[in-house]
């Protein structure tokens, strides 16, 4: 590739600087067994090995899974076996958005084809020869994407660029945390009248952000996993809304029989157990829908779904709580 004139700055570079270019490519039109043969004769190199089927032309046609390849019949063709669901890169984009895509997806590298579709190489993040063996372990690999500075931090965004992509985001929270003051405002009669709810309302909400923030990463963790729609989403809010059911019930009835033992109320710790497991059921399954309604509008759940889900969070425990305990205690 002829250099250009004038180096190009972190931010214009393109994923052409870092691109690999040998890869194993295979024949779409081989068999299994001729791919094999042909693998052994000429081992592709050291390091991440992906294979991808290609056609006459170059273009890249799917991704070969190695289990489909050493179990797939001797006779099939590689186009039987690849999975033409590709995740690929243009070869204009930039290396902070292939660094980002490659988080997305938990892929260590993605193919880059050029304008009519042909394979060029691969961009992949660099990993230690003694890394390689321990891939297929997801904790590994997430702390692979640590190390090497795959994250939020380290897309080469400039302080004043990444505090404009992360305060609008913030400021939800800002403005959950002053909605949930007006609110704890509009019950301020019952809180005169009853001083011990006010004793507990860090640990009503402490409860409540903790769940959230475990449902937003476990979210985050299987969003790359595939693509996210509403239907295939349903099962897994029901699931989440159970879990976080029994955890609110759990958590509740705790800190109900420490109310109980402190203030001799049973009201209030009606109150608690309701507030605590009403707001952690909540939290649990807006702690799921936040990441995945952001994904499906293309947005950036990464940086987007910790405050949103918090704030919301925030929000409808007080009101849990405090509606109930208005309710149960006059």
């Amino acid at each position: 590739m002829t250099a250009s004139p004038a180096a190009p700055t972190p931010a214009a570079e393109t994923v052409l600087s870092h691109l690999r270019r040998q890869v194993a490519r295979l024949d779409v039109g081989s068999t299994v067994a001729e791919t094999l043969a042909m693998l052994r004769a000429d081992p592709p190199p050291p390091g991440i090995v992906y294979f991808y089927a290609v056609d006459e032309g170059g273009r890249l046609r799917g991704v070969v899974p190695t289990r489909a390849l050493l179990l797939g019949r001797p006779e099939q063709r590689i186009g039987e076996v690849m999975d033409g669901q590709l995740v690929t890169l243009p070869s204009t984009v930039g290396v902070a958005e292939a660094r980002a895509k490659l988080l997305d997806h938990r892929l260590l590298a993605l193919p880059v084809v050029d304008p009519g579709g042909r394979l060029m190489g691969v961009f992949e993040v660099p990993v230690p020869a003694e890394g390689v063996e321990d891939l297929h372990r997801s904790d590994r690999r997430d702390d692979l994407f640590q190390r090497i500075g795959v994250h939020e931090g380290g897309l080469g965004a400039t302080p004043w660029a990444a505090f404009r992509g992360r305060f609008p985001w913030l400021g939800v929270n800002l403005a959950g945390g002053i909605l949930s003051a007006f609110l704890s405002g509009i019950y301020e009669q019952t809180l005169a009248r009853v001083v011990a709810l006010a004793l507990f309302i860090p640990v009503v909400l402490n409860m409540a952000e903790s769940v959230s923030s475990q449902s937003v990463s476990l979210a985050l963790h299987t969003l790359g996993a595939g693509p996210t729609s509403w239907r295939s989403l349903w099962p897994k809010l029901r699931a989440e809304l159970l879990v976080g059911l029994l955890l609110g019930l759990g958590s509740g009835v705790v800190v109900g029989l420490v109310s109980l033992a402190w203030q001799r109320d049973a009201r209030l710790a009606l109150a608690l157990l309701g507030g605590i497991g009403g707001g952690m059921a909540a939290s649990a399954t807006l702690g799921l829908a936040v990441p995945a309604a952001l994904r499906m509008l293309r947005l950036d759940p990464r940086v987007a779904a910790g405050p949103i889900a918090l704030a919301a969070a925030d929000v409808t425990t007080i009101l849990a709580y405090f509606s109930l305990a208005r309710a149960l205690l006059g």
